[in-house]
């Protein structure tokens, strides 16, 4: 049998990067993984080497068995605890700015958490004599990868086009970008330091645009008339 590779990351910190949580699922990991290699790949726009390598590295750590698995296996007869308490989801916002989350654990009473600025997923959270660890996930607006965010901002396609300086109103505030034709033709705006604060042994992440063309009311409007009127001609 092949000897086992040392492991150069921990479980944690590969969790980290890929953004999934302890007890994320095979196609979850799959999943997770396509999108931040996809993401890191040096060949795009705001994509990096070493990054693009350790998320290889963690996708290969978390979907390998660990050597216990197949060699510590609990008896039949015994129970369990479910540990869905030891778990808390946070939204990115809540990530990057820290604030006051309310959480009811299962039997327990409501219990009132002061979140601190730049919480990854896999940090861990004392409250009280409870300790919870934590699973960043995407709210619909925006995601976590490792140390960075991710936001989809819709641009009229001219400026897309042209490129341009353009003031933007994200769920993180106000932004001020300058769009190259580069950028706009790639879709991808990397703004440098305006991801997650630096905490612990975090870095400082970076906010990354992904730049979608936004269809114009009248656009909109025209296409609705169409379908309209194909259904009536058919009728």
């Amino acid at each position: 049998m092949a000897a086992t590779p040392p492991e150069t990351m921990h479980r944690k910190r590969a969790r980290e990067i890929l953004g999934v949580s302890p007890l994320a699922t095979a196609a979850e990991l799959r999943l997770a993984f396509r999108e931040a290699a996809k993401q890191a790949h040096p060949d795009r726009a705001g994509g990096d080497a070493e990054r693009f390598r350790e998320v290889v590295e963690a996708y290969r750590l978390l979907s390998a068995p660990k050597i216990t698995d197949s060699i510590i296996q609990p008896p039949a007869t015994v129970a369990w605890p479910a540990r869905t308490d030891t778990f808390l989801n946070i939204t990115p916002l809540l990530a990057l700015n820290g604030g006051e989350l309310f959480h009811q654990p299962a039997g327990g009473r409501r219990l009132k958490i002061r979140l601190p600025e730049g919480l990854r997923t896999g940090d861990t959270l004392r409250v009280g004599a409870m300790e919870f660890e934590i699973t960043v996930r995407s709210d619909g607006e925006m995601l976590v990868r490792g140390d960075d965010l991710w936001l989809t901002v819709p641009l009229e396609p001219g400026l897309l086009a042209q490129g341009g300086r353009v003031a933007l109103d994200t769920p993180l505030g106000r932004r001020v970008v300058w769009i190259t034709r580069k950028a706009g033709e790639r879709g991808l705006v990397r703004l440098v330091g305006q991801g997650l604060p630096a905490r612990g042994p975090h870095r400082q992440g970076h906010l990354f645009l992904r730049l979608a063309a936004q269809i114009s009311s009248a656009d909109s409007a025209a296409k609705t008339l169409r379908r309209r009127f194909a259904a009536a001609w058919a009728a």
